[in-house]
């Protein structure tokens, strides 16, 4: 698991941290590490010394950590020069290593670089940048290197120009091919367009972690995570002790969702599938392992209730929500069953103590909340979760988990290949598995997620995608999650 920290905790950790340490140790450290990564990128295009590295430097000590740096590679025989962006209120000492190792400052864009590193703001900036910077950052993707390949972005910290704390790009921004941070992960890093700016992030340590307190702004699962808390069946397992999960989802007019959210509940973890609704003729014919019934009081026994993808929004749909609502069994709302809730009808049927999911497209979250997600998605998720109590799944690219108690997760496995009808609708079945299974909310949540986000990119692999490919593909990669280690 990766954690990304608020700016204003790294804050009180580098104060901390530092009224135990020599002045400038963390500065140093800092700029030895983002030299040291430099140093790697530029052996692959001819090695450091001859090799044309630009220093974009704005003021702070994200200037002073791109000065130092650039001195480290100058002293290696780089031709360093810094463009200077705010000449008043650089960083002294640091420009002073360099001119001392045998940099030099410029006050325009050379012709050519090899690599070029962005120190124009860091992690206290707010907001897009300036119109002097904007135009730098613009111009900056023209370069090219000694091979005649496009000059190498590294970025100091964060690219400049994204909004450190929520992942928001306003305006202009550098897009980086490395991004070097230090310390810890931030927001940026691993929430909204921002990640897409960053490119591959590196992490140097420089003895911040013991004094971050408190807990993180945002997690990030990794595989060994997922199969860490995959329910798996061992000798004493039958059908009903894996669990069973009830989907009371499609209709007749939307057959298709009943289909996609019953396959991709086959592919979890649960031990029997019940479906409850007027699909079910379609159902059980695609799927003879299912056990049907035309509704929600005639399924039977569950653990837990899948509701709403192609639900409709006619009566018949309000009743068999607040059938599946009144149990006190774990339940999933998706798609109609969320928009039904928009008129408020069904409010008192939220105040439950069973777990409650919410898995809501960008419209969907809009219709609930009174408002789109907009700039802080993840702070808008956190909120609609506290008013609903209930851990909400909000979709997009980096799919957010948030729960009740301020727990803030994001998946990094997304793929444009599932902004395809349908593919939320396999997503509801596979976490309404793994809550019938017995995972937790927020487990069977942020799983859910990275399982069907694997499965989009494996099923992209093969050309243009459909709900129905992505369904397939969840069972290659729950193969591979098997032979994960726990």
């Amino acid at each position: 698991m990766r954690q990304a920290w608020r700016v204003s905790d790294v804050r009180a950790a580098e104060k901390n941290l530092m009224a135990t340490l020599p002045e400038g140790t963390l500065m140093q450290r800092a700029a030895a590490g983002l030299a040291r990564r430099c140093a790697l990128l530029l052996e692959k295009t001819g090695g450091v010394y001859g090799a044309r590295v630009l220093l974009l430097v704005g003021s702070g000590d994200n200037g002073g950590d791109t000065l130092y740096a650039g001195a480290a590679l100058a002293k290696r025989g780089a031709q360093v020069r810094a463009l200077l962006l705010t000449p008043g209120r650089v960083h002294l000492a640091g420009l002073a290593a360099l001119r001392q190792a045998g940099g030099f400052t410029t006050r325009d864009l050379p012709a050519r670089a090899d690599l070029v590193l962005d120190g124009i703001v860091g992690i206290g900036a707010g907001g897009g940048l300036r119109s002097e910077a904007a135009a730098i950052v613009r111009e900056i993707g023209g370069l090219r290197g000694r091979t005649g390949d496009r000059a190498v972005v590294v970025a100091v910290d964060v690219p400049s120009g994204v909004t450190v704390d929520t992942g928001d790009v306003p305006g202009e921004a550098v897009t980086a091919d490395v991004t070097v941070t230090f310390g810890c992960l931030k927001p940026a890093h691993v929430l909204g367009p921002a990640t897409v700016r960053c490119g591959q992030v590196d992490l140097v340590d420089i003895g911040l972690g013991p004094a971050l307190t408190g807990d993180p702004a945002v997690r990030v699962p990794d595989a060994a995570d997922i199969a860490a808390w995959w329910p798996r069946p061992d000798a004493t397992s039958d059908k009903y002790s894996r669990g069973v999960v009830g989907l009371a989802t499609g209709s007749a007019f939307y057959p298709g969702a009943a289909l996609l959210s019953t396959a991709g509940a086959l592919a979890g973890p649960s031990g029997m599938v019940r479906y409850a609704g007027s699909a079910h003729r379609e159902v059980v014919r695609a799927h003879p392992s299912v056990v049907v019934a035309d509704r929600v009081a005639d399924a039977g026994r569950v653990q837990a209730w899948v509701c709403g993808s192609g639900l409709g929004s006619g009566d018949e749909a309000r009743t068999e929500l607040r059938s599946v609502l009144a149990t006190s069994l774990p339940v999933l709302l998706d798609a109609d069953a969320i928009n039904l809730l928009v008129g408020g009808e069904h409010a008192d049927d939220l105040r439950r103590d069973a777990p409650l999911v919410l898995t809501p497209h960008d419209g969907e979250f809009k219709r609930l909340a009174g408002e789109a997600p907009a700039a802080d998605r993840a702070g808008a998720a956190a909120r609609l979760a506290v008013w609903t109590n209930a851990v909400v799944l909000l979709k997009g690219d980096r799919t957010i988990v948030a729960t009740p108690s301020g727990e803030i997760w994001a998946n990094p496995t997304g793929s444009p290949a599932l902004a395809t009808a349908g593919s939320g609708d396999v997503l509801a079945g596979l976490l309404g598995s793994l809550l019938a299974a017995g995972l937790p909310a927020a487990r069977a949540a942020v799983a859910a997620a990275y399982v069907h986000g694997l499965a989009g990119r494996r099923a992209a692999e093969d050309g243009p995608v459909t709900a129905s490919d992505v369904a397939a593909a969840l069972r290659p990669v729950l193969a591979d999650l098997s032979a994960h280690p726990a």
